[in-house]
């Protein structure tokens, strides 16, 4: 179980965190998400006794990280991918690892098969790849066999097998018990490998909830929804829907031109105004609500920085 309780942290006149609090229930995989800038980075810190905070606590099975006699039997984790020594091979990184930890040896063999790296083990570090370097540092989040797992953004550098490996390790640990807490950007593999979320947005809470119920409630509140439309004349229909207040863009599933994705007019009206117009609709599809929509929903106004998508 992971507590965080009325968690403050400032640097300077900037409050980063701000009187957050969430829980991570153990069985469960748990997404860590939000906007750069958003804070995320800073909670785990706190969390592993990296950086003190002003106010609150950050608990980890009722503790406090430094509480713990031997931290790594109770909580893995791995928030930078590029912190082992270079000139260390990986086997060597490990070993030091399980000995200052007490752990045998027997460990280090089981963890470096288990992510896959066994025959790169006498390499140097600084040899690897980013995705090697992942597997690396995920094996040292095990070596303990702990009871928690906190990640920070474990699958950046890892190819489509990579991936789907991790997502599947990630999975694994979570129904074998463990308390998992995982940070990334890409909500799209968070939608394949969370039960719950945690959305923050400039240092403060925005949602914890189940990966359906949060689509769900863009579904039912958003206004990124959209239908797809397919016609035989959409230059036609484009110009009708936008005397109506649509919101049209051209769909990507259609290169040649044949599809519309249309924001803020419901189906029903697109079907009468082809009808009025005599426009032959192919497919009028209604489009629910994605991990996407739900998260920029939730975050717009929390997002710290913005571009200018103009060309």
């Amino acid at each position: 179980m992971i507590e965080i309780s009325s968690l403050i942290k400032s640097y300077g006149k900037k409050r980063v965190v701000d009187e957050l609090s969430f829980t991570v229930a153990p069985g469960t995989v748990t997404g860590f998400l939000g906007p750069n800038g958003a804070g995320k980075t800073t909670t785990l810190r706190m969390l592993l006794g990296l950086t003190r905070p002003d106010a609150g606590k950050a608990l980890i099975e009722g503790k406090q990280y430094h509480e713990h006699p031997e931290p790594l039997r109770i909580v893995g984790s791995l928030l930078d991918a590029r912190w082992a020594h270079p000139k260390r091979t990986a086997r060597a990184h490990l070993e030091w690892l399980a000995t200052a930890n007490r752990i045998g040896q027997r460990r280090v063999d089981e963890v470096l098969e288990q992510v896959g790296i066994a025959s790169v083990a006498s390499q140097r570090v600084g040899t690897f790849s980013l995705g090697m370097a992942q597997r690396l540092g995920l094996a040292a989040a095990l070596i303990g066999e702990p009871r928690v797992l906190v990640l920070d953004e474990p699958v950046n550098g890892l190819d489509p097998e990579g991936v789907a490996w991790m997502r599947g390790m990630i999975r694994a640990q979570a129904a074998e018990g463990r308390t998992v807490l995982v940070s990334s950007h890409l909500l799209a593999e968070m939608a394949m490998t969370a039960d719950h979320v945690v959305v923050i947005g400039q240092g403060r809470l925005l949602a914890q909830r189940s990966i359906s119920e949060l689509v769900a409630h863009a579904d039912e509140h958003g206004d990124r929804l959209s239908v797809y439309v397919r016609a035989d004349d959409l230059p036609r229909l484009r110009l009708s829907l936008t005397e109506h207040g649509a919101k049209i863009e051209d769909s990507p599933e259609c290169p040649e031109g044949s599809g519309l994705l249309v924001r803020g007019v419901a189906n029903e009206e697109i079907g009468r105004l082809a009808l009025r117009s005599g426009i032959a609709l192919y497919e009028l599809t209604p489009r629910r609500a994605s991990m996407e929509d739900a998260f920029l929903r939730l975050t717009s106004q929390s997002v710290e920085y913005k571009g200018d998508v103009r060309g």
